[in-house]
């Protein structure tokens, strides 16, 4: 069975850094892309970065690039965002997600992500 499990979330204060992590069980990543999403209370959810299935390509949005930075361990089978100088609105619930979406290609579109993990909170507060 297919799980994706997310870690590595917490409380930082602003200008602090963490590092998720997207650890994947019941099959092999090297095929499939991921992409991390957040949400915000209140608000839609929104991606924030992805990298392809060999790692060649990678998307950020605009609100996080220059701070976050995503990796893959396919040896590993965990995926990873960096997130440094944090700011209170990078607070949310943040989830992984994967799928087939082309070779060495990556999309932070979430409905082209069938398999989802359960989320890990990041809260950035002083």
């Amino acid at each position: 069975q297919v799980q994706l499990v997310e870690s590595g979330g917490g409380l930082v204060q602003p200008g602090g850094s963490l590092r998720l992590s997207c650890a994947a069980s019941g099959w092999a990543l090297d095929y499939y892309a991921i992409g991390w999403f957040r949400q915000a209370p209140g608000k839609e959810r929104e991606g924030v970065s992805c990298i392809s299935s060999r790692g060649a390509r990678t998307n950020y949005a605009d609100s996080v690039k220059g701070r976050f930075t995503i990796s893959r361990d396919n040896a590993k089978n965990t995926v990873y965002l960096q997130m440094v100088s944090l700011k209170p609105e990078d607070t949310g619930v943040y989830y992984c997600a994967t799928d087939r979406v082309g070779i060495d290609r990556c999309t932070t579109r979430s409905s082209l992500y069938r398999y989802w993990g359960q989320g890990t909170q990041v809260t950035v507060s002083s």
